[in-house]
């Protein structure tokens, strides 16, 4: 079984700000500091950092290079990685006093990708193998459409939600794994409780994590559901906790297949997250992970 994950790969330039911008309001950063970053490129790193060996495969532009390096150096897998005569993906992350984050995105390479690229990446993946997915790169529909029919595990971030996931067949998805943002959005539902049995209801045969930020986060597979509770700690910034939590779950569950274990193991690896700068210079390593909370 190998592990593919199709995502985004940014820039990711960071203010410090007193509070977000409002409408109509100039602002003064307080610092600016330049991160490696996008949701694919995190997931990954927690994913490798986690000891999972993942294969990673997205766009960037001559402006990148950076990128392949940090991933690289974690111990990903870049072969994949394809440089296009466009900028990079870049992210501009207001972070507030409080340690909370607002993100827009441009998507750049991400957004320029072919099926004819995607046709490419998928030849040397079949039947078992893991495609991890997020919602920052273009051509969504029709990665979910071939890996599904080469019988690939989708697993599936709709992050950000927009319009290009209503062309998606969310039915092929195996893990959804959400924020109660998200969640809210694809059910129409708030509480935890509702969200969840309003995504059995909508997809059966799939399982899903619902993060639920400082009330921690939740697992159900089919009738059974697991709660975690975070571990509290002083945040910085919360950029990449969403996306270090996804790639310790899943590793945690590769590992196991015990979704106490993979919960107890993304919270922890989270918790170290938000109380460090940054986006991929948050997520820490599985060495870190033990010796911070022994486990």
């Amino acid at each position: 079984m190998k592990v593919l994950n199709f995502g985004s790969l940014n820039l990711d330039f960071v203010y410090q700000v007193a509070h977000m911008v409002t409408p109509g309001e100039t602002l003064a950063s307080d610092a600016l500091q330049v991160f490696c970053g996008g949701k694919g490129l995190n997931q990954s790193l927690a994913l490798a950092k986690a000891g999972v060996e993942v294969f990673h495969a997205g766009c960037i532009g001559a402006d990148g290079a950076v990128l392949r390096q940090v991933l690289e150096d974690a111990g990903v897998n870049t072969d994949l990685i394809k440089v296009l005569p466009v900028q990079t993906g870049h992210a501009m992350i207001q972070v507030d006093r409080n340690g909370q984050n607002c993100i827009l995105l441009y998507g750049g390479a991400n957004r320029a990708m072919t099926e004819t690229y995607i046709d490419t990446v998928l030849e040397t993946f079949g039947k078992g193998d893991i495609l991890l997915l997020q919602n920052e790169i273009n051509c969504l529909a029709y990665l979910i459409d071939q890996a599904y029919a080469k019988g690939m595990t989708i697993m599936l971030n709709p992050s950000p939600f927009d319009e290009h996931l209503h062309d998606c067949d969310l039915h092929k998805i195996s893990l959804f794994l959400l924020n109660e943002v998200e969640g809210a959005q694809l059910t129409g539902k708030r509480a935890p409780a509702e969200v969840l049995q309003a995504m059995h209801q909508l997809y059966p045969k799939a399982e899903t994590v619902l993060t639920l930020g400082g009330d921690g986060a939740c697992y159900q597979a089919g009738q059974a559901v697991y709660v975690q509770e975070i571990y509290p700690v002083e945040a910085l910034d919360t950029t990449a906790a969403g996306d270090t939590f996804t790639g310790y779950f899943i590793a945690g569950m590769l590992e196991t297949s015990d979704a106490t274990f993979a919960l107890d193991l993304a919270a922890k690896a989270a918790a170290i997250a938000v109380s460090r700068k940054g986006a991929a210079p948050s997520i820490p390593t599985r060495q870190e992970v033990v010796a911070w909370a022994g486990c």
